[in-house]
Formats: structure tokens, C-alpha cells, sequence
């Protein structure tokens, strides 16, 4: 009980072992070297200054690694949540303004609200942990999560290319990102600043160069402090660039998340949805580090792991945080046995908070911009989409539609997943409105095939034999109950219908009610329902409402052949010893 509340106990008593204690530090290390630049560049995506991309890397990196069940899962910023979080806040804010606000009284608010939402991811995430809820994050399909994945790394890349060529991007958030900012860059192209294309392209150049030649070290602060040195012995920022200039050095303050209603609720369904992205990003890269290293993960644990991390971080002005794939990656490559590397990591961040801050001041932003393309373009993965189209075409339509509906609506990126969402939702219901209806004979081997597939399969003018392949509720009742009654018309002879369940899993008030009134309905008809295969779970509910004494005990079997055995009694056939075409001993004869 009291590792589960706190599950940080059962790794903590490892660290006596040298050996994973020097792991765990040089892992810490080794993260928190990617960490902190990349953060600052991931908190310009949320619209944030570069501090608080710091801010974020402290507190929620240190309560999730405690409370969290992987030992490698490295929290904090990630590119996706960080542009979600300024696409979903900015429309927010700016509706809570007078038209003619400032900047100035843009951030003071924006801030806050963005204080305020991370405290709903976390109190959301909190919540689905511990009821022990984890699952609704199916509700986001793969094929969905590829589509907006792919779509966002695409439109983050793009909305840090005007950074590395030094010029403006028109046009505010609520303009068309397509046609107004991004040809707008285009058009702005003639005014490049050289020195900021040269420092973007050489961060470029070494980060591709460190990860071809050099995969084992941290390219992107090599890149970070040869452009941060490049850019003070050159006097960068006085030839116009832009760097980071002066970073307020000190830790996050505690302060409280400004709440009003109105806030509230229009940032609930953008809460939810960052809650759900961000969740499945973290435990995906959870369970793949947990394959390789043997672990157990709990994604139970885990969302109340990080639902603390964004609690926590909330009051000390941090923006929703969730699992990074590139610096988890690093966290294994480097060693880490256990969460503590994370609180390494946590620690160094706290120091550079105190004391380092004034060593990133000539840090160009065209490197951060770089960084940010090189880290989001990894996650553009097109054969994944190849991939889905080729195992379901459905699923196929739903990733490239969240594909294009993400982009059509960016910068509202959340837009792009609900539309995705739901077309996946919908798709599943049309797949499942119509499942497989297959009349069956006996094959030579003896075992019952579909009759459209093999034409010649010996039948039996008595018997009507059917598979139905799919569950039994509201919205395809009625294509069941007419799939069975055109069988039975197009067999008029027929004396007995088998309904061959093996494949109906579950059954609704609907499907019981369509059962009731098909069994009365043939029965009128002279001609007996007979099931076959139905599971403990259909057997509790026809027992539970009665329907297996209208359909009566003695026409429900274990499987087919039981069945066929006991029609041919019925029929007085067995007892004359007539072939019977769909007994399985007189086919195998």
C-alpha cells in the first residue's frame, strides 16, 4: 500500500549500488544538457519567454519521476503540447481583451491563463489515474494521433522558419497560417538577415553532423554553445540578431493559477484534449523503453504521475508538460536505471535557474528555431501513414483526413484531432452497422465455410446455418435481424435456423429485444432459432431477461456440431440413418 502511494519507493532503496547511482547521475546529466535549451526553444511554441520553458523543466520533471511508473520517462516541454497550448490559450485571452489591447496586457494575462490550464491537464490527468480510467485515451486512435502528429510537427517546423531567415511573419494568430503568415514569409524572403540564415544553417550543420558522425553525444548542446560563443566573440545581437538577451535568474515563485469562469470554461475541451495527446505521447514512449528494459508500466500510475507534475507545476508557472520522446531516448541510451536520473535532471535545471542564466544571454534565437525544426521534423513519419492505408482503409481515411483538417485549421491544431476524432468514431460505427453475414456448409475437412466463398459445399433444405461476426447493439440490429429473415426467405423449406455466435461478444437492450422478436416472429413461421458458441457474457444476459426460455434451453449449445446433432434428432433423421449434410461425422465419411 505504501509504495503504492508512493511508488518512488520501490526504486529509491537501489541507488545503495554505486554503480546505479553513477548511472542515474551521469543519465541526469546527460538529459539535462538537451533539456535546457531544448525547453527554451519549446517555450517560444507555447508563446511563452524563454524562462519559462526553464520553469517547466523543474518541478514537473522532479514530481513525475517520483510518482510516475516508468524510471526512464523523461517529462517536461514537448514541440506538440507546447504549440497546442499557445494555439488553445491565444483565442482565449484575446476574447477576455479589450480590441485595442497591448502586448503588455496580452502576457499579463496570457501568463496566468496558461497557469490555469495546466492545472486542468493535471487535475483531469490526476483524476483518470486514480479511478483507474486510463483506457479513454482510446478514444484517440492510432490512425488519428499519426494524422495529427505528422500534420503538427509539419506546422511547427513552418512557424520557425521566418526565425531562421531573420525576417517578420505577418499577421496574428487568428489569420490564415497558409495563405497570410506563411506566404507572407515567403514573400518576405528578400529581406533576409545573412548573419541570422548563416547561424541557423551552421546549427543545422552540426546537429545533422553530431548525429550522423557522433550519435552518442548531445549534438544540440554543441550546437547551443558554438552559436552562443560564435554569437559573443562576433557581437551577434549588434548586427541586428536577435538572441535571447537576459534570462531573470531565480526559481519559479509560487503563485496561484488565475481562475475565472469564463477561463474555465472555454479552456475545458482544449484541456481535455492536450490531457489526452499529451498522455498517449508519454505512455507510448513508456511502454516501447518498458520492452526494452523489462520493466512494468502502469498507465494508471503513470497519468497520476504526471497529473501531479502539471498540478504542481501549475503554481510555479509552468505550462502542461507531458513525456518527451527524443530526451527519454537519451535518458536510456545514457543508462538511467531508475527515476532518479529525472530528479538529476530537475536539480541541474534548478541550478541553472540560480545561477546560469546570465551564460544564455547571447544564445541566437535562430538556433533555438533550428532546434525546434530539427526535434519536430523527426516526428514526421509518412510511412506510418503508408502503413495504416495498407492494413484498413478506414483507418487510412481517418489519418489522412486528421492529416489535412489539422493543417486546414491550424493554428486551432485541437480542431484538427476533434475532427479526426470523430470521423474515427464514425468510420467504427459504419464498420460495425454492416458486419460479415456468412451462410455456412460443411467443408470436406470437416469444418463449417462461407457459402459465398466455396459454391459447392454440400446443404441440408431443412437447416439454415449462419455466422454473424460482430456484436450485437443498437446500431446494427436491424441489418441482423434482416440479414436472418432474408436467409430464411430465400430457404423456405427450411425448418431450423442456426445462429453460429462464436463471434458476438457482446449484446445490448436492443439486441435483446430484436433476438425476442425474431425467435417469436420465425417461430410463427414454423421455423426453430437454434444458437451455437454464445459466450458466458450473452448466456448471463438471456438468462437475466428471460429470453433463454422463450428461446428454450434445448435449442442453446456449446457449439455447431452439438447442435447439428441435436436438429438431426429433432428432425428424426439421425434415428433413420439418412445422410445428414451438415453432420460433421457423415461429411467426413
Amino acid at each position: 500500500m505504501l509504495n503504492k502511494l508512493f511508488p518512488f519507493l520501490t526504486w529509491i532503496h537501489e541507488l545503495k549500488d554505486p554503480q546505479i547511482l553513477r548511472a542515474d547521475l551521469l543519465a541526469g546529466l546527460t538529459v539535462a544538457l538537451v533539456l535546457i535549451p531544448q525547453s527554451m526553444a519549446y517555450a517560444t511554441l507555447a508563446g511563452l519567454p524563454e524562462v519559462y520553458g526553464l520553469y517547466i523543466a523543474f518541478v514537473p520533471v522532479f514530481i513525475a519521476a517520483l510518482w510516475g511508473s516508468s524510471r526512464q520517462l523523461g517529462t517536461g516541454p514537448v514541440a506538440v503540447v507546447s504549440t497546442m497550448t499557445a494555439t488553445i490559450l491565444t483565442p482565449v485571452v484575446i476574447s477576455m481583451l479589450a480590441p485595442d489591447h497591448t502586448q503588455e496586457e496580452f502576457m499579463a494575462l496570457f501568463i496566468p491563463t496558461a497557469m490555469l490550464l495546466t492545472l486542468m491537464v493535471g487535475i483531469f490527468q490526476f483524476s483518470l489515474g486514480l479511478f483507474r480510467l486510463g483506457a479513454i485515451v482510446n478514444f484517440l486512435s492510432h490512425p488519428v494521433i499519426v494524422g495529427f502528429t505528422n500534420a503538427a510537427a509539419l506546422f511547427i517546423g513552418l512557424t520557425q522558419i521566418s526565425k531562421v531567415f531573420g525576417v517578420d511573419m505577418p499577421g496574428g494568430a487568428s489569420d490564415n497560417f497558409l495563405t497570410v503568415r506563411i506566404w507572407g514569409v515567403i514573400q518576405n524572403l528578400d529581406q533576409t538577415h545573412i548573419p541570422t540564415l548563416i547561424m541557423g544553417v551552421a546549427t543545422f550543420a552540426i546537429l545533422i553532423g553530431m548525429k550522423r558522425y557522433f550519435p552518442r553525444y548531445p549534438g544540440v548542446l554543441f550546437a547551443v554553445v558554438g552559436t552562443t560563443l560564435t554569437s559573443y566573440i562576433l557581437d551577434f545581437e549588434g548586427m541586428g540578431g536577435k538572441v535571447v538577451g537576459t534570462i531573470p535568474e531565480g526559481l519559479p515563485g509560487f503563485q496561484m493559477p488565475a481562475f475565472s469562469y469564463d477561463a474555465f470554461t472555454s479552456l475545458m475541451l482544449g484541456a481535455v484534449i492536450i490531457s489526452l495527446v499529451g498522455f498517449m505521447e508519454a505512455i507510448s514512449i513508456a511502454k516501447a523503453m518498458a520492452a526494452k528494459t523489462k520493466d512494468r508500466v502502469d498507465p494508471n500510475q503513470e497519468l497520476v504521475g504526471q497529473g501531479l507534475g502539471n498540478i504542481a507545476g501549475s503554481f510555479f508557472q509552468s505550462y502542461p508538460a507531458s513525456g518527451s520522446f527524443s530526451r527519454s531516448a537519451v535518458n536510456l541510451n545514457a543508462g538511467a536505471k531508475t527515476g532518479f536520473s529525472s530528479v538529476v535532471t530537475a536539480a541541474l535545471v534548478l541550478i541553472t535557474l540560480l545561477f546560469l542564466t546570465p551564460l544564455l544571454y547571447h544564445l541566437p534565437k535562430a538556433t533555438l528555431a533550428a532546434v525546434v525544426i530539427m526535434a519536430v521534423f523527426g516526428l514526421i513519419n509518412v510511412k506510418a501513414i503508408k502503413h495504416i492505408w495498407l492494413t484498413s482503409k478506414h483507418d487510412g481515411v481517418a489519418a489522412i483526413v486528421t492529416f489535412f483538417a489539422t493543417i486546414a485549421s491550424a493554428p486551432q491544431l485541437d480542431h484538427g484531432i476533434m475532427v479526426g476524432a470523430s470521423l474515427a468514431i464514425g468510420l467504427y460505427l459504419y464498420r460495425t452497422m454492416q458486419p460479415r453475414v456468412a451462410l455456412l456448409g460443411r467443408y470436406k475437412d470437416g469444418t463449417l465455410r462461407d457459402l459465398s466463398v466455396h459454391k459447392d459445399l454440400p446443404m441440408d433444405n431443412n437447416i439454415i446455418a449462419v455466422r454473424f461476426d460482430g456484436s450485437l447493439y443498437f446500431a446494427n440490429v436491424s441489418y441482423f435481424e434482416d440479414a436472418m429473415l432474408k436467409a430464411v426467405a430465400d430457404h423456405p423449406t427450411a425448418k431450423y435456423l442456426l445462429v453460429v455466435g462464436d463471434a458476438i461478444n457482446q449484446i445490448d437492450a436492443s439486441g435483446e429485444e430484436v433476438l425476442h422478436h425474431l425467435v417469436e416472429r420465425l417461430a410463427d413461421s414454423n421455423v426453430t432459432v437454434v444458437f451455437s458458441g454464445l459466450k458466458r457474457q450473452i448466456l448471463q444476459v438471456l438468462r437475466a431477461t428471460g429470453l433463454n426460455n422463450i428461446i428454450g434451453e434445448q435449442h442453446i449449445f456449446p457449439n455447431e456440431d452439438m447442435a447439428f446433432d441435436a436438429i438431426y434428432d429433432m428432425l428424426g433423421q439421425s434415428a433413420s440413418g439418412k445422410y445428414c449434410a451438415l453432420k460433421k461425422s457423415d461429411q467426413l465419411i
